[in-house]
């Protein structure tokens, strides 16, 4: 018998939200709860290498924000807004409605920004964040003079063009094939071997719903919005930054800057891992995990 065989299993469920279905996944029965949040384009499964280990201490669940994974996704801009304030009350009633006690919020890029943006508006519901290599947002608007002038030209030439529906779904549907998936996701990954078929598929197949291309052109014509650097001021509870020091898209160098800020317990870099290290990295990630929400569950009472 296998360690992953005596491991709890996750269960996949439905919650209704707003009258759209919400897809979760949750394990473990003790323990303080733990509400993993995907990054941009991902969804719960992102978190399938952590929920059964982190189960044998907590109550841990994982969610598919609004738009993307098994989630409903409704048009952007008639039914709802895709912004971090939505993915932000969406947490939050999350945590009301299934959870019932506060929780420590384990967010992976975007899903930093979301978690960080639910603290800051309901901080009675929220005892921690984890940010595991959170989005900079380089290219929001307050951003764009610290970028390469290439990048700072290009950026919204792009969003103008994809601003065409048309052209927009054509370049979708361009960039949601296996191969393309694939090679992105090998730049984001520095361990190659991660990237398998079942990861490739895991975020092909919610890119083929409908309304999946709408949702992925409202949030790439996202600029503006909460960064981390003015929520994490506003926190009244503790966080704890994980880094991959081989991300290429968020550079580590960057993300050393938020120790300045006093929310920040502690910024551990994690050699050799790129931008997703909860599934690149799982061994190196649940560990750090288990041991922050311990010594935070301690201290509290």
């Amino acid at each position: 018998m296998s360690l992953s065989d005596t491991l709890p299993r996750s269960q996949s469920q439905t919650w209704q939200w707003r009258g759209f279905p919400i897809r979760y996944q949750s394990a473990g029965e003790t323990g303080a709860a733990v509400l993993c949040v995907h990054g941009f384009g991902a969804s719960s499964d992102h978190w399938r290498k952590n929920l059964p280990e982190l189960a044998l201490h907590h109550r841990v669940y994982a969610i598919d924000l609004i738009g993307f994974g098994r989630s409903a996704k409704p048009t952007p801009h008639q039914e709802i807004e895709y912004c971090f304030e939505t993915w932000a009350q969406q947490i939050l009633d999350f945590c009301q409605d299934v959870i019932g006690t506060p929780v420590f919020l384990v967010g992976n890029s975007i899903g930093c920004i979301a978690a960080l943006q639910a603290a800051v508006m309901s901080p009675e519901q929220v005892q921690g964040v984890v940010m595991i290599d959170c989005s900079l947002r380089l290219l929001h608007v307050r951003k764009r003079q610290a970028i390469p002038w290439v990048r700072r030209t290009f950026a919204p030439l792009f969003q103008q063009i994809l601003g065409n529906r048309a052209l927009g779904h054509f370049f979708f549907q361009r960039l949601a094939q296996p191969k393309v998936i694939r090679r992105i996701l090998t730049q984001a990954y520095a361990r190659k071997a991660a990237v398998t078929d079942d990861l490739v598929n895991l975020l092909i197949e919610p890119a083929r719903d409908p309304g999946a291309a709408d949702v992925f052109l409202a949030f790439i014509q996202y600029d503006q919005g909460p960064l981390a650097e003015d929520l994490l001021p506003l926190l009244n509870c503790p966080v704890l930054c994980l880094w991959g020091t081989a991300d290429p898209w968020e550079p580590i160098e960057l993300g050393r800057a938020f120790t300045q800020y006093d929310a920040v317990q502690e910024f551990i870099p994690l050699e050799g891992v790129g931008h997703c290290p909860q599934d690149e990295a799982p061994e190196l990630v649940n560990p750090i995990l288990t041991r922050w929400i311990a010594q935070q569950t301690a201290l509290s009472r």
